[in-house]
């Protein structure tokens, strides 16, 4: 290959990676913005508690059901055309919610929004995985966690537009969408590779399992944790009197914690492999959450404590999709990605269940032990954890 074909190359794939990048920074954004701004306004007309959360469980029942039959389209249509699907799908039903109080209206787009956030985030991460090269894909994968979590982190504050008419905040978030969408068109569309015909869709799956089923367990402790920290920790702070500003910064430090650590973990992965890192993030990670009932009400212990843990398994979900790609063939990569959606949604789903019943029924701690013991449990199976085979990367470095 010539050397100015190289650099056209080079310079087609960064421009794919900005352009997916900031595809997730907008998607994060809006579920960022849309999960606490539609809770506030059925609050303020009226909206039961209880109402209010079986509403906004649509979105999570949007996020699971995708994940059964997102695969087809991708494989069938390209990456592209479900990025633009799903940005035209999340933009449209934004901006129908302020026309509109009824609950049934807004439980049936909070589910298109699901529909439509979760197809983008599955076609985007499985083409930044798919087309990365091999040394460096931990540090372009955890460069779409960055993304995904910066836009989660800024969503919230486009609830202070909410005094200038209920539907600014819903405008400018769709003002951003259209924006990326604009640079979306301007690539060049791409296929997945496709499993052989004669290969059967359940054995694509089975196959997957017995290949790699230690990393798609990350994707599930990722969804059970960020869930349980999010849902029952607030209940655990408030019963060992901490403020509600003290409750919040600790979240944030979780969180930053994990945006800090996502691309030097996502680089070390790449020197000396994916298990060992995986491997150590979930033991420190266990550590950390083992030792935080032990802090008590400490927050400068609880602080420190909340920023290792969340920077060492904040990495968990992209660091697994990494490993996925490393030691599967390209042609089952996108059933791995179904897989650890899926596995994503039943942990987001059982995290504060558990952890409620836990708090109500055995200790206010008992939801930090679990953790703990969810994670030192996976960190011990990846001792014993040998890949099937070690695909090679047919990625040219760009």
């Amino acid at each position: 290959m010539s050397s100015s074909a190289i650099a056209t190359t080079s310079l087609s794939f960064r421009f794919r990676l900005i352009t997916l990048l900031l595809v997730v920074v907008v998607a994060g954004m809006s579920q960022g913005l849309l999960l606490p701004l539609l809770s506030i306004m059925l609050e303020d007309s009226g909206v039961s508690a209880d109402m209010n959360g079986i509403n906004s469980a649509a979105m999570y029942i949007g996020i699971f059901c995708t994940m059964f039959f997102v695969e087809k389209p991708v494989l069938r249509f390209g990456y592209k055309k479900v990025i633009v699907a799903g940005i035209s799908l999340v933009t449209l039903a934004s901006l129908l919610f302020p026309f509109t109080e009824s609950l049934a209206l807004w439980f049936a787009l909070r589910l298109l929004v699901g529909v439509g956030d979760s197809s983008l985030h599955y076609a985007t991460q499985l083409w930044i995985v798919s087309s990365s090269p091999a040394d460096r894909r931990g540090r372009y994968i955890s460069l779409y966690g960055m993304a995904y979590g910066l836009g989660f982190s800024l969503g919230p504050l486009g609830i202070n537009l909410l005094p200038l008419g209920r539907a600014v905040p819903f405008i400018v978030s769709s003002l951003f969408f259209v924006t990326v969408l604009l640079l979306v068109l301007r690539m060049k569309s791409e296929m997945p590779e496709r499993a052989p015909r004669d290969a059967a869709a359940e054995n694509r799956f089975v196959r997957t399992y017995r290949m790699a089923w230690f990393v798609l367990i990350p994707g599930f402790l990722y969804g059970l944790m960020e869930a349980s920290m999010n849902s029952s920790f607030p209940l655990y702070g408030l019963r060992i009197e901490l403020s509600q500003h003290w409750i919040s910064l600790l979240l944030l430090a979780f969180g930053v914690g994990g945006l800090v650590l996502q691309l030097p973990l996502g680089i070390l992965s790449d020197r000396i492999g994916r298990k060992p890192v995986l491997i150590a993030c979930g033991i420190v990670g266990s550590l950390a959450f083992f030792a935080i009932p032990a802090a008590g009400n400490n927050v400068l212990l609880l602080f420190l404590l909340f920023a290792i843990a969340g920077g060492v398994v904040g990495s968990f979900y992209s660091l697994g999709l990494a490993y996925a790609a490393d030691i599967l063939p390209r042609a089952i990569l996108p059933a791995a990605n179904v897989i650890a959606s899926i596995h994503f949604s039943i942990g987001s789903i059982m995290g504060p269940t558990l952890g409620g019943y836990g708090i109500r029924y055995v200790s206010p701690s008992i939801n930090f032990l679990f953790l703990g013991a969810a994670f030192l449990v996976f960190a011990m199976l990846g001792f014993g954890f040998r890949p099937k085979r070690q695909a090679g990367d047919v990625t040219a470095s760009v």
